[in-house]
């Protein structure tokens, strides 16, 4: 790890003494010469004395002034941040307003979202398209902020867009009702998000968009849906996009209520396949069932559902709502959101339908290294995250055996951290407390190691012994079984422990629903 990752992934002395209460960005890209300029004015408040900030904005982006109460900031640079030394000590209870602005050519991404940055991209008609995707990245690959997911703006943002009146601008939130006309022959379209909002969730989009509306009615009364996407994809969209409603009636039955109502709901199409920016959802699927028309469960139940629509709408709750404070825990974004996909398949097409898929998906997981990454560093786990994470929270529910209990439990935590940020010890602890079931183990058996838990059994006559190997110490996992054609409840240790059966059986059978696996000892 390097002194950059340090700078950007902890919260050190110039970054612990101020808490970010709104961003007000503008920005003006421009597509011909692949540069952006514009301002951030962050309001914050010290919650401990400080003098001295650490300001993140990515090379080769440069941050040109930073102005305090009509007075121009001393800064330098390190890298990917700036130390920024106010003339005075702010005291706490303090509210500041800082404005940087701030230019240059930011990092244009290769292959979006996965290697992000700005794009700059036409549309088939030759016409300019433009976006962001930063997710990991980090939103200071474009605008200047405190670039680290535990500080959201408390008091959401506005976004100021200069585009060539020829286009139409889109962002997070709702849109204000002015449009200024600024310089000859361009328009400046302003959005506003009032709740807090995940740096790298806060996008523009531009292009020669079209829009239509709907409203949803949600468990919190009337939610605005809207759509944007460009001028010939309209009617191929409108069929297509129709499965928002099912998304909706699902995820608020499984999670609660749509996290944003203030906010509204907004699908937007962009260049790259998809992204979870809040309220302003990237969807690019070319409007086709599946991930790109494929069911990456391999049981066809995928191919019947629009993964970005469900996938990406999914982090509203996780990711969005409830937000992993350090992006070594991103899992609670990918986890929890790769599940929605089983919740949907569930509240469409049946239990059984959605327990397939999620086996399906196991064939994806690689156990490289462990979900949960290094700390304090700007790094994330494994892509595991996302197939091992599901059938991790599968395991989960199937050993809870109550889906009302387990469908609380998921509802809970959307209530308890509404609009907040965690760690995954809050999520662990969430689950082992609501569900009477210590799974403190399962977790560190499944996030923080690469071992698939073995339950090796042995038959003597009637006598059937079990154990845990391959585990961690303590590991603990109630278990549903069949014996030849009994089904029932065992609780395997790390010791052998037998059961009586009436007659002798040939094996046993684990429920399919558990990702572990088993191994018979031959005597």
């Amino acid at each position: 790890m390097t002194h950059q990752d340090t700078l950007r992934g902890s919260i050190n002395a110039e970054r612990d003494w101020w808490n970010v209460l709104h961003y007000a960005i503008e920005v003006s890209p421009d597509y011909i010469n692949k540069t952006i300029e514009g301002s951030n004015t962050i309001t914050f408040k010290v919650v401990k004395p400080g003098s001295m900030m650490q300001i993140d904005l990515q090379e080769p982006m440069v941050l040109n002034k930073a102005i305090w109460n009509k007075k121009e900031l001393s800064l330098k640079r390190e890298g990917n941040v700036y130390h920024l030394q106010f003339p005075t000590t702010f005291k706490a209870g303090q509210e500041v307003v800082l404005n940087l602005s701030y230019s240059g050519s930011p990092r244009v991404a290769k292959r979006a979202p996965w290697d992000g940055g700005w794009i700059f991209t036409k549309d088939k008609f030759g016409r300019p398209w433009m976006t962001v995707a930063c997710q990991g990245l980090g939103a200071s690959v474009w605008y200047p902020c405190k670039d680290h997911q535990s500080d959201e703006p408390d008091n959401g943002a506005t976004m100021g867009i200069t585009v060539p009146d020829t286009l139409v601008a889109i962002a997070n939130g709702r849109q204000l009702p002015n449009t200024d006309p600024g310089k000859p022959g361009f328009t400046t379209y302003r959005w506003k998000v009032v709740n807090p909002i995940n740096n790298y969730t806060l996008i523009p989009y531009i292009g020669k968009y079209v829009h239509w509306s709907e409203v949803y009615p949600g468990e919190k009364g009337n939610l605005d849906c809207d759509y944007w996407v460009l001028d010939y994809e309209l009617d191929k969209a409108k069929e297509q996009f129709k499965q928002v409603s099912k998304m909706l009636k699902s995820f608020e039955y499984w999670f609660g209520p749509y996290p944003f109502y203030e906010d509204g709901y907004k699908l937007i199409q962009s260049s790259h396949l998809g992204m979870e920016h809040q309220s302003a959802v990237a969807y690019g699927n070319r409007f086709q069932n599946g991930y790109l028309g494929r069911d990456l469960s391999g049981t066809g139940w995928g191919n019947k559902w629009d993964f970005i629509i469900v996938h990406e709408s999914g982090h509203e709750w996780f990711a969005n709502n409830v937000t992993s404070n350090d992006i070594a825990d991103m899992w609670i974004h990918e986890g929890f959101t790769n599940y929605s996909e089983t919740l949907f398949t569930t509240s469409e097409y049946g239990v059984e339908a959605g327990n397939d898929y999620v086996i399906g998906t196991r064939k994806l997981i690689a156990n490289d290294i462990p979900i949960i990454g290094n700390y304090g560093v700007n790094k994330e786990g494994s892509g595991d995250m996302y197939y091992k994470g599901g059938n991790m929270l599968h395991t989960i529910r199937n050993a809870i055996n109550d889906d009302e209990k387990f469908r609380q439990i998921l509802r809970g935590i959307n209530l308890k951290w509404y609009h907040k940020t965690v760690d995954t010890k809050d999520i662990e602890d969430y689950f082992s407390k609501q569900s009477g079931i210590d799974f403190s183990k399962v977790f560190d058996q499944y996030l923080r190691t690469t071992k698939i838990p073995v339950l090796e059994y042995k038959i003597e006559g009637s006598s059937i012994s079990y154990r845990w190997t391959n585990c961690v110490k303590g590991f603990a996992l109630p278990l549903k079984i069949t014996i030849g054609s009994t089904m029932s409840w065992i609780k395997p240790t790390e010791e052998w422990n037998s059961v009586k059966t009436e007659r002798s059986p040939d094996s046993i059978t684990v429920d399919r629903n558990f990702y572990i696996t088993t191994k018979k000892i031959t005597l």
